[in-house]
C-alpha cells in the first residue's frame, strides 16, 4: 500500500506522518516513511538544490526535471522495492505536488508533467492521499515561526520565499486534483489543532487499511 500526504507549506505533513507511522507500526504493519525531494541519497542532493533560498534563478521547466529525477530515483530505490516487498509506503509530498507547484502554480503544460509521470515513473500512484488543507496565510505564518525558531532549516526555504498568491494557486491545484480523485483522496481541515488533525487521519487510516486488508487477502 502506498500513502501520501501532501499540502502547502506550513499544513503539518511532517508532523502527522510521524503519527501515521507510529500508528500502523503499533498495528504491526510494515512500513516506511519516506519524502520527496530528497527521499534516497541522491535525492537529497537533489533537494539541496530545490529547496536553496538562494537558487531562485532556477527555470521551472528545469525545476520539473529536478523533481522527475528525484521521483525516478525515489521510485527505483525505495518505493517499488518496498512496496513489492509487502511493506506499506507513507511519503511526504509525491506526484500531486508537482501538478500542483509547477503545473498550477508555475504554469508549466500539466499535460507534459502527466506524461513524463506515464513515460518515466510508470505511472504509478498512491492508494490514499490525505491532502491536509488550509489557507496559505496560515500556513506561511506556522511554516515561518518554525524557521525563525530552528525546528526547520532555513536552507530550505526557497518556497516560503513565494508571494501569497502562488501558494494559493498551489492550494487551489490541489484542491482541483482531489476533486478529479475523490476515491484517492482525503481532505483534512489542518486549521485544526494537531490532535484533531491526527484523530481525523487515524479515523480513516483505521478503515482503509481494514479494507486494503480485507482486498489483498480476497486476491
Amino acid at each position: 500500500m502506498f500513502i501520501t500526504l501532501e499540502g502547502i507549506e506550513g499544513s503539518g505533513k511532517s508532523t502527522q506522518i510521524l503519527h501515521v507511522f507510529n500508528f500502523l507500526n503499533k498495528l504491526g504493519l510494515n512500513c516506511v516513511m519516506t519524502r520527496e525531494p530528497g527521499g534516497t541519497r541522491i535525492g537529497g542532493k537533489i533537494r539541496s538544490i530545490l529547496l536553496d533560498p538562494e537558487s531562485t534563478a532556477i527555470n521551472p521547466s528545469a525545476e520539473l526535471l529536478l523533481y522527475t529525477a528525484d521521483r525516478v530515483q525515489h521510485i527505483q530505490e525505495i518505493i517499488l522495492p518496498m512496496i513489492e516487498g509487502g511493506s506499506i509506503v507513507i511519503c511526504d509530498r509525491y506526484f500531486d505536488a508537482t501538478i500542483a507547484y509547477q503545473g498550477v502554480a508555475r504554469g508549466l503544460d500539466i499535460t507534459l508533467i502527466l506524461d513524463l509521470h506515464k513515460l518515466i515513473c510508470r505511472n504509478l500512484k498512491p492508494d490514499l492521499t490525505f491532502l491536509l488543507d488550509l489557507r496559505p496565510d496560515t500556513g506561511l505564518s506556522r511554516a515561518w515561526k518554525q524557521l525563525e525558531s530552528g525546528s526547520r532549516m532555513d536552507t530550505e526555504s526557497r518556497f516560503e520565499n513565494e508571494t501569497i498568491a502562488f501558494h494559493e494557486r498551489v492550494r487551489a491545484g490541489y484542491l482541483a486534483i482531489a476533486g478529479k480523485e475523490p476515491d484517492r483522496f482525503r481532505i483534512i481541515d489542518a486549521s485544526q489543532s494537531e490532535d484533531q488533525v491526527k484523530a481525523q487521519i487515524i479515523r480513516i487510516l483505521e478503515f482503509e487499511i481494514k479494507q486494503f486488508m480485507d482486498q489483498s487477502a480476497r486476491g
